[in-house]
């Protein structure tokens, strides 16, 4: 296995955002008081957390950065370039690398957006949720209409590429609705649209108290589809489960998990995903409590978990990624990025065949339309 051939990608978290929504299940914290002394400490933290990092890489340039939250953008831009400026004088960067930040249309102060530019980021992800102001009310949100339509024209003069996240399913949400929130995001002439359908999930505000009003499942399946034909209609290429993009804007951060690439984690709760010299595959994770995370990286290592992908998992956590994408992953990749031949995994995707869930003849590993309808029965064919 030539480790020099899998690309290597930087994940970044902050973990603090204004007020926790009701539906978020990530590791993410409502701001604390003293919240400016806090950040330049953890700032410091991420910056000891990289340094621990770098013999993993063994020479691979980074091929993105991805900020990730929480909400990045309560991050001021003179402490993202502190941190920027450390990660550029000890790793190598590739000449094209993207950099991605989220941001949160009701906490960002406009004039920071040129900033975050000059700061390095060329790609921003905004947090929109929705365009109707009752569904942002039920979903928590702390902005409107009003703030993520001037956020947007705001974005539109400094970033050329940029995506909308956008949900539906929402508590209260028609169709009609739905389709709204489609033209206003393709109004907003974005690179990429991330349309998520919400879900439940457990030990959210939303699980404890499930929404009366969510649409019936008859009614998703059609939202489903609306989302699909309208974004195909608008030029929109369905490249990933939940991701849209316009020809050559795919989110390339995102394909390097999909594609089983490996990833450094930096932050709390962060995991990291790293193929060694020998061929095996190291994961890890981190403190998640921003406190116990601080502490730990300044003091040592941030890293409360660390194991070896044993060979038989493999098959599974490489399928689990790869089947996402639309048009699935060169048949190479399998061997390039787990180090086993295909032909070991030939039985189960035979098995696969004889169900529909994937083509013949097999040009590249990929499911089916019917595999993509029954995705997690496919991946789990390779447990």
């Amino acid at each position: 296995m030539d480790i020099q051939r899998i690309p290597l990608s930087l994940y970044v978290h902050w973990p603090w955002c204004v007020r926790k929504c009701p539906y978020c299940d990530f590791n993410s914290h409502a701001l604390p008081d003293a919240h400016e002394s806090m950040a330049e400490r953890y700032i410091d933290a991420l910056i000891a957390d990289v340094d621990t990092s770098i013999e993993l890489t063994h020479g691979r340039a980074l091929q993105s950065i991805f900020i990730g939250g929480g909400t990045p953008s309560l991050m001021s831009p003179v402490q993202l370039d502190r941190f920027f400026d450390h990660v550029a004088k000890h790793y190598r960067l590739a000449d094209d690398i993207e950099i991605t930040m989220e941001a949160n249309p009701g906490t960002i102060e406009h004039g920071r957006f040129a900033d975050y530019r000059a700061c390095g980021i060329n790609r921003l992800s905004m947090g929109i949720q929705s365009f109707n102001d009752s569904l942002l009310k039920r979903l928590g949100r702390i902005h409107d209409q009003h703030q993520a339509l001037l956020a947007i024209e705001t974005v539109q003069k400094h970033f050329d590429n940029f995506n909308l996240d956008v949900m539906y399913a929402l508590p209260g949400q028609s169709v009609e609705m739905l389709s709204n929130d489609l033209q206003l995001a393709i109004d907003a002439q974005s690179t990429h649209l991330s349309f998520y359908q919400l879900t439940i999930e457990p030990n959210t505000v939303f699980a404890k108290y499930e929404p009366d009003d969510l649409p019936d499942e008859d009614t998703v399946a059609i939202m489903q589809e609306t989302v699909v034909d309208t974004l195909a209609g608008a030029g929109f290429e369905h490249y990933e489960i939940s991701g849209y993009a316009k020809p050559g804007r795919r989110c390339r951060h995102n394909l390097n998990y999909w594609q089983f690439g490996d990833y450094l984690g930096a932050g709390a709760g962060a995991h990291s995903k790293i193929t060694l010299t020998d061929g095996s595959i190291l994961r890890q994770a981190r403190y998640s409590q921003p406190n116990s995370f601080m502490q730990h990286a300044l003091n040592d290592s941030a890293v409360v978990e660390k194991r070896t992908v044993q060979t038989d998992e493999l098959p599974f956590e490489f399928m689990l990624n790869a089947l996402r994408l639309t048009d699935g992953v060169g048949l190479e990749t399998f061997a390039e990025r787990t180090g086993l031949a295909l032909e070991t995994i030939m039985p189960t995707i035979e098995k696969a065949q004889k169900q529909g869930l994937m083509p013949t003849p097999l040009t590249a590993i990929v499911a089916t339309e019917m595999g993509q309808n029954f995705l997690s029965d496919l991946q789990e064919y390779f447990l």
